[in-house]
């Protein structure tokens, strides 16, 4: 047993069999040991607002090749226009175009009067992901986004999904949670929020994070 805990043979170990907590001295000697893992951890890619003067949000630096899962978050995102569906696209040349068909996607609406209803496609031209988005920051909705094998060509490109805010009438609680795939295998290395129609601009902020793993 040495000063830090129980350290194991292997790194990838130390999570799970360390049963004590870390100081910031035992974090320093052990990474500098390389017996320190932070597997799971968020390492924050980007941050970006949107103040309402483009009616779109494009994060196009991913680090797709460093991260197989990515988390976003969306915060108080509200349009210029009332009853928009917030949407998503992905691209495959770094931004320079988003892919406008063959998304495949289905998911769960609902509010607090009690309506559910189910929403899917085998042929969207993007991914819905907040139903009746509002127009004011009393309307806003906000949402997390998950991200799997953006920067594996061999495989496709999946999401999950969940929303969470007022309507756009900005009196009923509504919510969503669904997934998404894009059913080509191809690296995917930028993507956008919108709304569908492209010409009502968007308030918001949203960080992308990429979730360290073990290789």
């Amino acid at each position: 047993m040495s000063e830090f805990g129980y350290i194991p043979e292997a790194p990838e170990q130390s999570f799970g069999n360390n049963k004590g907590i870390f100081t910031p001295k035992d974090i320093y000697d052990l990474t500098r040991a390389d017996k320190y893992t932070n597997y799971g951890q968020l390492e924050l890619i980007e941050t970006k607002t949107a103040s309402g003067t483009a009616p779109n949000l494009n994060f196009t630096s991913l680090q797709e090749s460093t991260y197989n899962v990515h988390f976003l978050t969306l915060s108080n995102v509200f349009f210029s226009g009332t009853n928009v569906l917030t949407r998503l696209r992905l691209s495959n040349n770094g931004g320079t175009s988003f892919i406008s068909s063959g998304y495949h996607y289905a998911y769960q609406e609902g509010n607090d009067a009690g309506s559910f209803s189910e929403q899917k496609s085998t042929s969207g031209s993007y991914i819905n992901l907040m139903p009746n988005t509002g127009n004011e920051a009393t309307e806003v909705t906000n949402a997390y986004v998950y991200f799997y094998n953006l920067g594996d060509s061999s495989k496709y490109s999946f999401l999950t999904y969940h929303t969470s805010g007022m309507s756009s009438a900005g009196t009923n609680y509504q919510m969503s949670f669904g997934g998404a795939v894009k059913p080509t295998a191809e690296t995917h290395n930028a993507f956008q929020i919108i709304d569908g129609l492209l010409t009502r601009n968007i308030n918001a902020t949203a960080s992308l994070y990429g979730i360290k793993e073990y290789s």
